[in-house]
């Protein structure tokens, strides 16, 4: 768990700074929206200056989380134009391969500015002047909880909100095996400023467009199963998406369903990519380290959940994860 010698040292830097710009990695989920939200309200109730910026799309289903759409970097706002940060903060995220070109920035483009990173994934290249890490979290959300506690700053029924949302679906609405006693007990006090968990619920997850729908039966149809039918490969090709009309956030959680084949131990989703490669998402039930796997290529995350980018064609790149999922579940 993170210590108080690291939450000080967040509080102070906080303090000492007057712009901040709260940022995460590519493809937001609900840890990385929800942890924005909660530290960027309670920063700004200190009296600091906070901008929020993406990397890419919002996914509609937790635009109600912001007040206004966060900027899309290099779509609504360059590099040259973020002028008098001073505090960069880094939410669900610190390595380079998930901030691209962004990283760039980082290193090279910040002008001074010090950079915060809270974050519960082992992957780790050290971006933070200040990190809050906790790779037993279940998600980055219990660890920014614990901050603000610590800080003694307001919990609003806004923060509460953004939190649960945080927590809740980086633990699959408490179905992953990542969900222990911390996350109910922090869930539990949530709830307490007043949120209903089952409207979360269906905002979260009964919310599908027509397009995502038919997106997701395209990838049933892909569905093969290999090694016993312990191993399950889906697949989304930029074809899938036009004829769908579809968009490249309408993938998230999708690679979730196939795991409710009960013999399923590893679970692929390979998304053709418009720049020509190929992201696959990789989720395990816990026989399998799945962050083993993408850490071959250069990925990373979670031992259950994990994602690495591939070059070549999509039939290279399933070959690939293949040939390195053979080796750990035959």
């Amino acid at each position: 768990m993170a210590v108080n010698d690291d939450f000080q040292s967040a509080v102070e830097l906080i303090n000492n700074s007057s712009n901040i710009l709260i940022t995460t990695h590519i493809r937001p989920d609900g840890d990385a929206c929800g942890c924005m939200v909660a530290i960027g309200k309670a920063v700004k109730a200190q009296g600091k200056n906070v901008k929020y910026l993406l990397l890419s799309d919002l996914p509609e289903w937790y635009e109600f989380l912001f007040e206004e759409k966060p900027l899309i970097y290099n779509k609504d706002i360059k590099a040259g134009d973020l002028t008098g940060i001073d505090l960069i903060v880094l939410v669900d995220v610190n390595s380079d391969n998930q901030l691209p070109e962004f990283c760039d920035y980082l290193k090279t483009g910040r002008d001074g500015a010090k950079v915060l990173v809270f974050d519960h994934h082992i992957t780790n290249d050290g971006l933070g002047d200040v990190q809050i890490i906790d790779s037993t979290a279940s998600s980055t959300g219990l660890i920014v909880y614990d901050f603000l506690e610590y800080a003694g700053w307001q919990i609003t029924d806004k923060i509460a909100e953004a939190l649960f949302v945080a927590i809740s679906t980086d633990t699959g609405w408490f179905e992953f095996s990542n969900t222990d006693s911390r996350t109910f007990a922090k869930a539990a006090e949530l709830i307490e400023y007043g949120l209903v968990p089952s409207d979360l619920y269906r905002r979260l997850y009964q919310n599908f467009t027509p397009q995502r729908f038919r997106l997701m039966t395209r990838m049933f149809d892909s569905l093969e199963l290999h090694f016993d039918d312990r191993y399950a490969v889906q697949c989304l090709t930029i074809n899938a998406f036009e004829q769908t009309g579809a968009s490249y956030k309408d993938t998230e959680n999708l690679i979730d369903l196939c795991r409710r084949i009960k013999t399923v131990e590893v679970a692929a989703l390979f998304v053709e990519q418009k720049d020509g490669k190929i992201r696959c998402s990789l989720r395990g039930s816990g026989n399998v380290n799945v962050r083993l796997i993408a850490q071959n290529f250069d990925g990373g995350g979670h031992a259950m959940a994990a994602g690495v980018l591939l070059s070549g064609t999509l039939e290279g790149a399933m070959q690939k994860i293949y040939n390195v999922v053979k080796q750990q579940i035959v």
